[in-house]
């Protein structure tokens, strides 16, 4: 744009086109000279006060620096940083900004503000839009997630994407004292972080096994088919096992290797590998002990599935 300064013409590249009024008149244009650009569409108005710089659709960035912008000083936040780091937890709309606690914004058709005492604690350092770093997003959606197995899957995503890790979140995590599942969201982290799952280990005696009364299983069993390994859980005499992977960075080919390999040793021995994630034994948990009593009983158990207070519907 010709007529502006390069200062401004400058900003607007490293803003992907967008501005606003604060920022124009700040650079030396009047607003006189914001009216005349506006009427010669040489800008185009997003919202009250924030302008594009072309007449075209916005693309999903635009949209993201014109909510911030509009808000300003804000920052993307929840869904909404997910979605800029491309994970498929995150959403482009509507867009949701954070901002400092104490502020009025009125915010526009498509566009979400929360508002936060931690506001300038929450911001990631990096150059580019101004949002929340990528953990505070997570325990954000994590925490607002309609059930503990969707804020399970959202952590999941997370940290197998390679772009944050279950320490960093749990740091974050720890200066949160109050939120919602913020005892499950913490030790599903430190389990993980430390390698483990014990987490998932007893959810599902205490949740799958338990409170459906299902066959009882001895745990943690030695076995040595193939060197040493020890299964999670062992239905010895209906030869059938239960392997629980709390880990959410499995998907190095050699990890997958040796879990195809301990099935096929199973396979061997005559018994049947099931395989359970979070998603089996802490979102799905009624549906999984319904399916492993059918399991069961296709294998000899002659017991029967019983309801727990979460059943929902005839087992």
């Amino acid at each position: 744009m010709t007529d502006l300064a390069a200062g401004m013409r400058a900003l607007l590249a490293e803003q992907d086109g967008v501005v606003n009024r604060r920022q124009l008149l700040a650079a030396g244009v009047s607003a006189s000279g914001v009216r005349s650009l506006l009427r010669r569409r040489r800008l185009t108005q997003v919202h009250p006060g924030v302008y594009v710089d072309h007449t075209g659709p916005l693309t999903r960035l635009q949209r993201w620096w014109a909510a911030v912008l509009y808000a300003a000083p804000a920052g993307l936040s929840g869904r909404s940083v997910l979605a800029f780091h491309g994970l498929r937890s995150g959403t482009a709309e509507p867009v949701s900004v954070v901002i400092r606690e104490g502020r009025t914004v009125d915010p526009p058709a498509g566009v979400v503000v929360h508002r936060c005492r931690r506001f300038t604690e929450l911001l990631d350092r990096s150059p580019g839009l101004p949002r929340t770093t990528l953990e505070e997003a997570v325990i954000d959606v994590a925490s607002e997630a309609t059930t503990d197995g969707d804020a399970v899957a959202v952590l999941a995503e997370a940290v197998s994407s390679r772009r944050t890790t279950a320490g960093r979140i749990a740091e974050r995590l720890a200066l949160r004292a109050r939120l919602a599942r913020r005892e499950l969201l913490g030790a599903i982290l430190a389990d993980v972080a430390a390698g483990a799952c014990s987490v998932l280990e007893r959810a599902y005696l205490r949740d799958v096994e338990q409170a459906h009364g299902l066959s009882a299983a001895r745990r943690q069993v030695r076995a040595s088919s193939r060197g040493t390994v020890f299964r999670d859980v062992d239905y010895e005499e209906l030869g059938l096992l239960v392997e629980l992977d709390g880990r959410m960075d499995h998907s190095h080919v050699a990890d997958k290797d040796r879990d195809l390999d301990r099935d096929l040793d199973a396979a061997v021995d005559g018994k049947v590998t099931v395989r359970l994630g979070h998603g089996q034994v802490v979102g799905r948990t009624c549906a999984t002990a319904q399916r492993l009593g059918r399991l069961m009983q296709a294998r000899g158990w002659t017991g029967e599935v019983r309801r727990c207070p979460s059943c929902r519907g005839d087992l």
